[in-house]
């Protein structure tokens, strides 16, 4: 009798977490743990300024590919997905939640310039007291009022997967993500593995979105030190991916803007916080260098190249800089 109620329990542990994240995850590098921390640290400090309805959550946003009828950037699509609470019960039959006020008004931003937006939520099943993830979704930023659908299958305008994909393939060691971050980065990551395994597609993560009092900013939260170069002087890199990314959404435009924004820290041993700073992508577009640099590892693993701005081009973040915004 104890194992049938524990087979139709509708949750998930955070060593369950875990262990899909060891399987799905290319890279745990230090910089992937930074930067998902740095993520985590910018929304406590942005609540603690009293700011906490005015930002996102993270997500993904997504391009379609051209193996098969779209075109490669044809189609693009973000998601929202609802953190996944360790040890709560998501069952099938549950009331399916009501997105935040602050997201739809975001997610009207993105309608607006042709970018679909989606809250996905999740349903958790368990078989041979496995456990199984699904997610609905519900299209946000519209007029009229959408019901919860299956997800991916929801979501058109990508070529579809013509045979299955293994994206549960690696064994990474990643016990040093700490408790905090798992849930976060778990849910991230079950939506991602959801839309890769049926359609064909390049994704970027969404760090978050702040809405301000007349326009919407997509963010790139980055922990880093400052650098110096006798050309330019003290300055902060961004990789060129996250780079190219921003710039995509200056080339969309409407009210949609973006903002770098830097933990400062003071070493690479202590990392004690310096302050929180940041720059518009209009700012930085005027003074990034032409020239790049080759960086360090990225967050996905692999050999960075490296954008370089003046760091006295960056404000500081503060309440009175939020408010503004």
């Amino acid at each position: 009798m104890v194992e049938e109620e524990s087979a139709n329990q509708s949750f998930l542990t955070i060593d369950e977490m875990r262990n899909y994240l060891s399987r799905t995850m290319s890279s745990v590098n230090q910089n992937k743990l930074r930067g998902t921390l740095a993520e985590i640290s910018f929304r406590e400090y942005v609540s603690q300024l009293g700011f906490s309805d005015r930002v996102s959550e993270g997500g993904w946003i997504v391009r379609s590919d051209s193996r098969g009828d779209y075109n490669f950037g044809q189609n693009t699509v973000v998601f929202f997905p609802e953190t996944i609470q360790p040890d709560s019960d998501y069952p099938p039959d549950r009331e399916l939640p009501s997105p935040r006020l602050g997201l739809h008004t975001i997610c009207a931003t993105f309608h607006q310039i042709g970018i679909q937006s989606y809250y996905c939520t999740p349903i958790i099943t368990r078989t041979n007291n496995q456990p199984e993830v699904s997610w609905k979704a519900i299209q946000l930023g519209r007029p009229d009022i959408r019901d919860y659908n299956d997800f991916p299958s929801c979501i058109t305008g990508f070529n579809e997967r013509m045979r299955q994909y293994n994206f549960k393939r690696y064994r990474n060691d990643v016990s040093a993500i700490p408790d905090q971050s798992v849930p976060i980065e778990f849910s991230k990551e079950s939506t991602r593995v959801a839309f890769n395994t049926q359609y064909y597609c390049e994704p970027s993560d969404v760090d978050g979105l702040f809405w301000g009092e007349q326009l919407t900013y997509p963010i790139e939260v980055k922990e880093k030190t400052r650098a110096n170069d006798r050309s330019i002087g003290d300055y902060f890199g961004i990789d060129i991916g996250p780079f190219v990314k921003l710039a995509y959404y200056a080339a969309k435009r409407g009210n949609l803007h973006s903002l770098f924004v830097v933990r400062e820290i003071d070493d690479e041993q202590e990392r004690n916080l310096v302050a929180w700073r940041y720059i518009t992508f209009d700012q930085l577009a005027q003074y990034a260098s032409w020239v790049f640099r080759g960086g360090g590892r990225s967050m996905t693993g692999g050999i960075s190249a490296t954008v370089r701005i003046p760091a006295e081009q960056f404000e500081i973040l503060n309440a009175d800089a939020l408010a503004n915004l």
